[in-house]
């Protein structure tokens, strides 16, 4: 009979990032104590080019923490590992691999510190999940007689670059984790995993889990078994999944039944949410599916276009200009899109009547202001001293090269995979939230029209004579072709302060009067003798 492994053990996934050859793939492997049919570079690509080039897979089983013993009843935690592949052409693969994790440790090469790829692991590690541990690695490298000092002036980097940034009580250990290399006949045993393994302990949580939601899988591998079917392996993103269930491939459209399901080798009837699950189904070609999504029949859906939460990543110094094509990542999947953004400015934010508006408040009720680039927190930070109007909250239309399969309040990330991949620049340029998705193929006309966004223009004009005691004629604020019926009843302001409303066209020639209420005779009289160094603003 199969046993139900979540009653006594509790799942934490841990994504495992860091530079190339940093040696993510050896601590994997000595940390754990169950492979599966995706670890330890199994890719036969992989062997051949000496590092990794996909998502893998295994588990470490401890006893349930004391601090979470009164939280759970369940005896064991399991550690399942995801080890990322580091090189920076595979970026999409790690990001793909961030958003299953639920904490994360990232490895140093102790010898060279901080890398490009690391930086980048850090950025996506803080956008995906809260707490981290940094590791210390190929300590075995350094002069015995100098190891300790070197260590700890490498803690001290590590700390101070993990300042200012949501890991900045991140616990840092030193380990070796495969002493003179895997390759090395005569290597030692691993230095530090076990105090490593106790400070995953210490630092373990129990996640929230969302079971009631519906089922979603996010799939990494998938093969065949002769006499069984085919079995797509992946870790559960949301909800839960029983035997007999009818769940459905988006990508293929296609429905199957769950035959079968098992956990690192051992046979469920059910898996939960965080859990890593190998599910069997029949008659499916395996070979129709290398990587993608598992979920309730018609949960997910193809979309051509969406509006997007956004905030600028603060490593990223370039800008992000509207109309600017950025590569788009969604779970598993990374396209090209134009990114068009706009906000809502802080004082029609005042005049909220909550008082609050949440990042993820969108509607289109509500009027939005164009903008021209996203601007960065540093900005918004800095507003009160530069010429920058910050907004209180950004948005960013999204229109993909093609349609993607999007997972409703996903997490998305906009970055610049084109860049040289060898310089010393963060790629990673912004990420929020998926708010709206349309799947509609005639998105521009049949959706974007109830998008409503301005852009504020500004007009001057010159004063050019009085008409009576509250109306003047303005000149050189419209050209004779503009239609001026679409200005009237909008105001104006006098650079003095006063203010005015279009009353109505003047002539043929652009010009319009201007109606100013309660305005006196002296003050006629005075602005008479400046009418023309008058402007107005409109």
């Amino acid at each position: 009979m199969a046993q139900v492994l979540e009653n006594h053990i509790l799942n934490l996934n841990i994504g495992i990032l860091g530079h190339v050859d940093s040696g993510k793939t050896s601590l994997a492997k000595a940390l754990s104590t169950t492979a599966s049919t995706a670890s330890f570079d199994k890719n036969p690509q992989s062997q051949e080019r000496g590092i990794t080039l996909d998502l893998g897979f295994s588990s470490l089983l401890v006893k349930m923490p004391n601090h979470l013993k009164d939280l759970d009843e369940r005896k064991n935690m399991q550690f399942t590992l995801v080890d990322c592949p580091g090189h920076a052409s595979l970026i999409r693969t790690i990001i793909g691999g961030s958003q299953i994790i639920d904490m994360m440790i990232l490895v140093i090469d102790v010898v060279k510190g901080m890398q490009t790829q690391t930086a980048e692991c850090l950025v996506i590690g803080e956008i995906t999940c809260q707490k981290m541990v940094v590791v210390l690695n190929k300590v075995d490298l350094l002069p015995e007689m100098k190891r300790a000092v070197l260590i700890e002036k490498m803690s001290k980097k590590m700390k101070l670059t993990l300042a200012n940034s949501i890991f900045k009580d991140s616990p840092i250990v030193s380990i070796a984790a495969s002493p003179g290399g895997l390759d090395d006949p005569t290597r030692g045993s691993s230095v530090g995993i076990p105090e490593l393994i106790e400070t995953l302990r210490k630092f373990a949580f129990i996640p929230k889990r969302h079971v009631s939601s519906p089922f979603l899988l996010a799939v990494d591998h998938c093969f065949a078994i002769r006499g069984q079917g085919t079995v797509m392996t992946g870790t559960i993103l949301q909800g839960a999944v029983n035997i007999n269930d009818v769940i459905e491939i988006p990508q293929l459209q296609v429905t199957k039944k769950v035959k079968s399901m098992q956990m690192f080798r051992q046979p469920v009837v059910r898996a939960f949410q965080g859990d890593r699950v190998g599910i069997c189904v029949t008659q499916f070609d395996p070979k129709t599916l290398e990587r993608g999504m598992l979920c309730q029949p018609g949960y997910i859906s193809k979309i051509f276009s969406a509006i997007v939460s956004v905030k600028k990543i603060k490593y990223f110094k370039d800008s992000i200009k509207t109309k600017e094509r950025f590569h788009i990542s969604l779970g598993y999947e990374t396209v090209m899109a134009k990114v068009t953004v706009f906000g809502v400015p802080r004082q029609t934010h005042d005049k909220e009547d909550s008082g609050c508006v949440e990042e993820t408040d969108f509607n289109f009720d509500r009027e939005y202001k164009y903008q021209d680039e996203l601007i960065s927190q540093v900005q918004v930070d800095r507003s009160d001293e530069t010429d920058v109007e910050a907004p209180q909250q950004q948005f960013a239309l999204l229109e993909f090269d093609k349609p993607v399969l999007a997972v409703p309040k996903c997490v998305v990330i906009g970055s610049k995979l084109d860049k040289d991949i060898y310089t010393n620049t963060c790629r990673l340029a912004f990420h929020g939230t998926l708010l709206k998705g349309f799947d509609d193929k005639s998105y521009a006309t049949m959706i974007l029209p109830r998008l409503k966004v301005y852009k504020e223009k500004c007009k001057t004009g010159i004063v050019e004579r009085l008409t009576s005691e509250n109306d003047v004629i303005v000149i050189k604020m419209f050209k004779k072709e503009s239609n001026l019926q679409v200005f009237i009843g909008l105001k104006v302001f006098l650079t003095t302060g006063e203010e005015g409303i279009i009353d109505s066209s003047f002539g043929q020639s652009g010009k319009v009067k201007v109606h100013i209420p309660g305005l006196y005779i002296d003050d006629i009289l005075y602005y008479y003798g400046l009418a023309n160094n008058s402007l107005w603003n409109m």
